[in-house]
């Protein structure tokens, strides 16, 4: 066995969605990386593993085994406590720990946090009364948008544009339990209308360097109509968030968070997201995620142009500070997500896929919800496909996405037509 056998690690990447496909494909560029493998993966990943995310046991083995770096893609496993399982078993895991999960899988937790932390974010009051939630919209004089307390893959959240539809939404909730337990308890606050975009940093307990800036897509339908869901597509980098923005969202949200979290007595270590609204020039959180965006994740690691491994030793490790400055492509990158008609409801599976293969050298089609069957690719979710590209400016990124959304077909292909738009009404 040679000396350089012997240094190459093998990584674990936890998750089967379009963000797992594109982590795995960016640390399989690592000169030090020998196998990745991705549990349970899906039709794109190489190397699959038929663990499902919340079988920490078997995971825990898997990566024991066969000498892994774990990386943690999805919510699920990091709010049940994946990290603390692989920290007490010595093995190196990538992401935070079940209580700076938190920030993720209790909003209530999140806006409680800010407020004693006051970080800028809408007014709110939790609820877990259907009732005495609706007299409180009625006793308004604004808009509210009502949140579901716990984990709901991104649709636990609606946006209300008069009193009949936050007192809708209250029942939707809290009433008909369309999320389960998640909405056991709900947050009725402030709408605050401006421009969304995705701030995601990489952290190790002290220090956050800022990833790519990002413009996530979350309704369904073009112009931001209709349910929200898990994303319909991203671009990277976005004008929304200019030099002085990113500052400020950096040193009043991201550092103030992670110092805060450690002054509680909490170590945040992985991607630190921060979902914002921007009114006024003023950064409120929305939410926050403890993982990598999906779809941002997408075009973000498209323009890296570093070893994203040496990155999440280094977080896992306590070291970011001393690592050199990181370098992207100054290319534009855009990701389309092709959906089966009917998500985020009901929409059909086991439909074959054609065309993947057709797409140009700057287009990289990050599976999602997929699988291979018999020599084909067949659709198997909701969100199917990130077709991502690159160009040189954000038109040319936008026409080099939809040129190849154009050659890949199935029965029940949906997608919005307008990823990317906003951001060149910023141009």
């Amino acid at each position: 066995m040679s000396q350089r056998q012997i240094l190459l690690v093998n990584v674990l990447v936890v998750g089967s969605g379009g963000r797992e496909h594109a982590l795995s494909w960016k640390l399989s560029q690592s000169a030090k990386v020998d196998t990745v493998f991705t549990a349970p993966g899906n039709g794109g990943t190489t190397n699959n593993v038929p663990i499902d995310v919340d079988n920490l046991d078997g995971l825990a083995e898997f990566a024991q085994t066969n000498n892994c770096f774990t990386v943690v893609g999805p919510e699920i496993p990091l709010a049940s406590g994946i990290v603390d399982k692989f920290n007490q078993m010595n093995l190196r895991v990538f992401g935070p720990t079940q209580k700076a999960a938190q920030l993720e899988s209790s909003k209530i937790w999140a806006k409680n946090f800010m407020k004693r932390n006051n970080i800028q974010t809408a007014r709110f009051e939790i609820f877990d009364n259907a009732k005495k939630a609706q007299e409180y919209v009625k006793s308004l004089d604004y808009n509210v948008v009502v949140k579901a307390d716990g984990l709901a893959s991104g649709k636990g959240v609606i946006v209300c544009s008069n009193v009949d539809e936050a007192i809708s939404a209250i029942n939707t909730i809290l009433v008909k339990k369309t999320f389960g337990q998640a909405g056991n308890r709900i947050i009725v606050e402030e709408r605050i209308d401006g421009i969304e975009a995705s701030y995601i940093a990489l952290c190790d307990g002290t220090v956050a360097i800022p990833m790519a800036s990002s413009q996530d897509h979350k309704r369904i339908f073009d112009d931001d109509k209709g349910p929200n869901t898990g994303g319909m597509g991203a671009y990277s980098p976005t004008p929304v968030i200019d030099n002085t923005l990113a500052e400020k969202i950096q040193n009043d949200i991201i550092n103030k968070t992670i110092n805060a979290m450690k002054n509680e007595g909490v170590t945040f270590k992985g991607f630190l997201y921060a979902g914002v609204m921007i009114r006024n020039g003023e950064p409120y959180v929305l939410e926050y995620n403890v993982r990598m965006g999906d779809p941002e994740c997408q075009p973000i690691t498209m323009r890296m142009d570093f070893d994203l491994y040496d990155y999440l030793v280094a977080s896992v490790e306590g070291t970011l500070s001393s690592m050199p400055q990181i370098d992207w492509k100054t290319q534009f990158s855009v990701c389309v997500v092709l959906a089966s008609e009917g998500y985020p409801e009901s929409f059909p599976k086991n439909e074959e896929i054609t065309g993947v293969d057709l797409v140009s050298q700057n287009t990289i089609v990050f599976h999602a919800g997929t699988k291979r069957h018999d020599g084909k690719i067949l659709s198997d979710g909701g969100r199917v496909l990130g077709v991502t590209a690159l160009g040189d400016t954000l038109e040319s990124a936008i026409a080099n996405a939809y040129d190849a959304v154009g050659k890949i077909s199935w029965p029940h292909k949906y997608y919005r037509k307008d990823i990317g738009k906003k951001g060149l009404s910023y141009l």
